[in-house]
């Protein structure tokens, strides 16, 4: 049987429009240049495309070395497995409103199809098989996809990991936001590059490796991305008085000059630098309840913005932003949103989903690290919850 974790569904009382009044100042943020190396190549349809990793950007060492794996030796080609027709996903029924306007039925589009030819083969060899692709998933077509990333960079480095991913996926016509978490460790393909940490994409070939990386593993092509790094992320928490978050589990790691730190299961109030460590500590966890933890900080987050009044606290907020914070969208497609945000804000939730227990299991690759390999049906069932579901 299989087993997928079913949603958390949280109240936000104005959860859409802190998302989108964050963006805003993100957004306001990046009319002067980051400091990120930020490369932006498509790699669909260049089969024999190679691009070097900067450095700082290989996998995150395992903090332990296992017993070498029992040699496999792989077949000279990679097998594609055909996928069968998929069935076309009913559109739901729209949403009523209070206006007497007239209800146009959601349109949905999708592309199940793609074969191993719709994408560039590996230019490393990899040491596992490379599943097929999972194409688009059946969608709403005015969907907006939006991954949330954190990197590991520090003052002074050049290369970096996204060690958190968080997609955010805004259904405009069905009424409907959801958060979807994915493990850094998630072992997956990267189309012209070889299978490796899901965190490594994004700086091997920018956005858009990411993106593809996204589309082949799991039906979703992300439009756009928010990036932000360690120190930024403190003193964003900080800029904002710190945030309350709603602690769901007993939590205890070590944290550089406390040693042993712990929080409890309750409403805890967190600075920048509790925050940070909070969301990014795994030793006594594991990758996927730092996921978890992650949402705990960006809903709480989302609600302190809201209830400042933050509008006149811009210049502070540019001024903290501006350099340490890299985006692709656009203010207009901001301000596409905020209708949405205004009929939301008293009335819709946000679905909290992740890929995690039931959908991948853990491996030990050839040099010795420890990754979490998706299984391919769980892990779309959880995508069609996310993306194709209303």
């Amino acid at each position: 049987m299989i087993n997928t974790r079913q949603p958390v569904v949280f109240s936000i009382r104005t959860s859409i429009i802190a998302i989108i009044f964050m963006l805003v100042l993100i957004i306001l943020a990046c009319n002067l240049p980051g400091e990120y190396y930020s490369p932006q190549i498509s790699l669909l349809g260049k089969n024999n495309y190679a691009l070097a990793a900067p450095d700082g950007s290989n996998p995150t060492p395992t903090p332990f070395q296992p017993f070498p794996p029992t040699p496999t030796y792989l077949p000279a080609y990679i097998p594609v497995v055909a996928r069968a027709e998929s069935t076309p996903t009913p559109a739901p029924t729209p949403l009523p409103t209070d206006a007497p306007e007239v209800i146009q039925e959601v349109q949905y589009t999708s592309d199940e199809g793609r074969s191993w030819e719709d994408y560039p083969g590996p230019s490393v060899w990899p040491d596992i098989e490379v599943p097929a692709p999972a194409g688009i998933l059946s969608h709403p077509e005015d969907q907006v996809n939006i991954l949330l990333l954190g990197s590991d960079q520090r003052e002074g480095d050049n290369g970096f990991r996204t060690d958190t991913i968080q997609l955010l996926t805004i259904n405009p016509s069905e009424g409907t936001v959801k958060l979807t978490s994915f493990p850094r460790d998630l072992y997956v393909y990267i189309p012209g590059y070889t299978v490796q940490r899901i965190n490594t994409a994004y700086s091997w070939g920018g956005f858009d490796a990411l993106a593809d990386t996204m589309e082949y593993n799991f039906g979703v092509k992300p439009e756009y991305y928010v990036l932000i790094n360690f120190w930024s992320f403190v003193d964003a928490i900080d800029s904002i008085g710190g945030i309350t978050v709603e602690v769901g589990r007993d939590f205890c790691d070590h944290r550089d000059d406390f040693g042993e730190f712990c929080v409890s299961q309750s409403t805890y109030w967190m600075n920048g630098a509790t925050a940070l460590w909070y969301v990014r500590s795994r030793y006594t966890t594991s990758d996927l309840d730092r996921g978890r933890r992650q949402q705990e900080v960006l809903e709480a987050a989302f609600n302190q913005m809201i209830s400042l009044n933050g509008l006149k606290r811009l210049p502070e907020l540019y001024s903290i932003y501006k350099q340490n914070v890299t985006t692709n969208i656009s203010l207009e497609t901001l301000i596409d949103l905020l209708p949405l945000g205004t009929r939301l804000a008293e009335s819709r939730e946000i679905g909290n989903y992740s890929i995690g227990s039931g959908q991948i299991y853990s491996w030990t690759n050839y040099s010795g690290a420890m990754v979490l390999v998706p299984i391919r049906e769980p892990v779309l069932e959880v995508m069609r919850q996310v993306i194709s579901e209303p």
